[in-house]
């Protein structure tokens, strides 16, 4: 599958500089999944001049390094400036924000619209760049890639965006994920002195994932007996964080919720393959990547019923109202103790996860740049 030897395709991939968070991880997994596809079309990665090792999956990409930071006060226009210069017939800008000229043809990829929905859980700087832009985004470009059939929904309904200008993509875990044998996963938790069965959550620590709700259901399930397993938070610190360590401590729970944060992509696996559950008890979410991961090692699921949550686990997981510590404490409870209802999650999260792949991913991205190009 081809574009083109005549195609110039440029993707922004800046962000991944600056962040470990789910939106450069989509950027360098799509990448790769592209040049398994198509070995002829020009691929232009526009990565930050500070990157000293873009990704570069294929000999038909190749660098451009720029100058303009992501996430800029005057992006639209200097990064524009930047990518005037590369004759693009189309610029995919993977984190939602295009430059306002410089290519032919657009597409972008909105992965969700929390923001527009919670705008208290994002700081003024965070309101003011995706607030302020979004619908001219959604507006000026030529079609908008949305992670899961929820955010669609949010895009025509909020937005106003035609349903036809969209197209679902959903993502993927690394394609490199398979369940780990137990001694494999052991070593990796030794590093962190972890015995497996613990809760595991995976995310930037940030207002919306309510982790201030998951740590007093933690508590309730402490106080109930239900566990004497660890809750380990994987994730750097985001934004407005400060009320997660104010609750450990309100909640008595500090020697109990371990912090790990910087760690490395490689010691992923192991975490959840030897977790007892993994949760992701979010207010909204345009995906849920971390859950999908951890079906792949066959970890069972504990997600709210919001957004696209349903979606990605299916009836692999259990579903809980983000609201309500209660119900997060007695699923959370079951999907620990339960030892025929953890076998019945572990077999429909492998299934489920196997749905997503990259390469289907890729194939239905190339498919959109197509139409966009013709």
């Amino acid at each position: 599958m081809t574009l083109g030897l005549d195609m110039r395709i440029g993707i922004d991939v800046r962000i991944t500089y600056y962040t470990r968070g789910g939106i450069s991880a989509y950027a360098l997994r799509l990448l790769p999944a592209l040049a398994a596809l198509d070995a002829e079309t020009d691929y232009c990665v526009l990565h930050s001049r500070k990157d000293q090792r873009p990704p570069l999956p294929g000999l038909n990409f190749r660098p451009i390094a720029c100058w303009t930071p992501a996430h800029h006060r005057w992006e639209r226009w200097a990064f524009g400036i930047e990518a005037a210069r590369l004759g693009l017939d189309l610029l995919h800008s993977p984190d939602f924000i295009p430059p306002a000229f410089g290519y032919r043809r657009s597409v972008i990829t909105v992965h969700d619209l929390n923001f527009l929905y919670y705008p208290q859980f994002l700081t003024a700087e965070s309101r003011r760049y995706y607030n302020d832009q979004i619908v001219w985004a959604a507006g000026c470009a030529d079609h908008v890639l949305a992670d899961s059939h929820a955010t669609k929904t949010d895009l025509i309904s909020v937005l106003g965006v035609e349903p036809d200008k969209v197209t679902v993509v959903h993502l993927a875990a690394d394609p490199s994920y398979r369940p780990l044998p137990e001694k494999e996963a052991g070593r990796v938790i030794a590093k962190y002195d972890l015995e497996p069965g613990y809760l595991l959550f995976v995310g930037t620590l940030e207002p919306r994932k309510n982790l201030p709700g998951l740590l007093q259901a933690y508590r309730l399930l402490r106080d109930e007996g239900a566990t004497g397993a660890p809750l380990v938070l994987v994730g750097g610190k985001g934004w407005l964080y400060d009320e997660i360590f104010e609750r450990v401590e309100a909640l008595h729970l500090a020697e109990h919720v371990r912090f790990l944060h910087d760690v490395p992509d490689a010691h992923l696996p192991g975490l959840y393959s030897a977790a007892g559950v993994l949760t992701t008890p979010s207010f909204y979410e345009g995906f849920g990547l971390p859950a999908l991961e951890a079906m792949t090692f066959g970890t069972p699921v504990v997600v709210s019923d919001r957004a696209s949550l349903p979606e990605v686990v299916g009836e692999a997981g259990l579903l809980v109202n983000p609201d309500d510590p209660e119900d997060i404490a007695r699923a959370l409870g079951r999907a620990l103790n339960d030892g025929a209802l953890r076998a019945r999650m572990r077999e429909r999260g492998l299934a489920q996860a196997a749905r997503f792949t990259w390469e289907k991913a890729a194939c239905e991205t190339l498919a959109v740049y197509q139409k966009v190009l013709a």
